[in-house]
């Protein structure tokens, strides 16, 4: 199944983390990649590392907020694809944490996801995507689309981002 998480709401994220949880339970085999997060820069990473080990990475730059950081940027998604490209074969489920961030800024192209979507059904690897604006094109293919709305927002209100939290 293709699995998708996108609004502009939080808890795409740990829509995903929460995913990994049933899965190992269940006796998946489960990689996860996040294709914009730094390592180091989120709460769960630590956690991640030690649940999945060498199926986590966390493959991005941060934000991409200036172009003149494109090349960096692209050449960190395209890795980050390959590695997933890389962990279909022998896992029964794969996490592309953020993707459609990657996506929508045209660091991902849709040619090389639909690849990769391709690949994991060829081989029955259930996929999960997450990230604000998910294409339509994603959206008809997908079998399961959750939108996050947002409501309320503490930084409506100017206050910072918690750790633990917020990441």
């Amino acid at each position: 199944m293709i699995l998708v998480y996108t609004g502009n709401g939080k808890g795409k994220t740990s829509a995903c983390l929460g995913q990994v949880v049933r899965a190992l339970g269940g006796g998946l085999r489960v990689a996860l990649v996040q294709f914009m997060k730094e390592p180091g820069c989120a709460g769960e990473h630590r956690l991640l590392a030690e649940m999945l080990g060498e199926d986590f990475l966390a493959g991005g730059c941060g934000f991409f907020r200036d172009e003149a950081e494109r090349p960096r940027h692209r050449k960190a998604a395209e890795a980050a694809l390959a590695w997933a490209r890389g962990r279909v074969d022998g896992r029964d489920m794969l996490i592309l944490d953020e993707a459609l961030y990657a996506l929508r800024a045209g660091l991902l192209s849709r040619e090389e996801v639909e690849s990769l979507l391709d690949l994991a059904r060829e081989r029955a690897c259930h996929v999960i995507l997450s990230g604000r604006d998910a294409p339509a094109w994603l959206v008809e293919s997908a079998d399961l689309v959750t939108s996050m709305e947002e409501i309320r927002h503490p930084w409506q209100k100017g206050l910072p981002a918690v750790a633990g939290v917020d990441f």
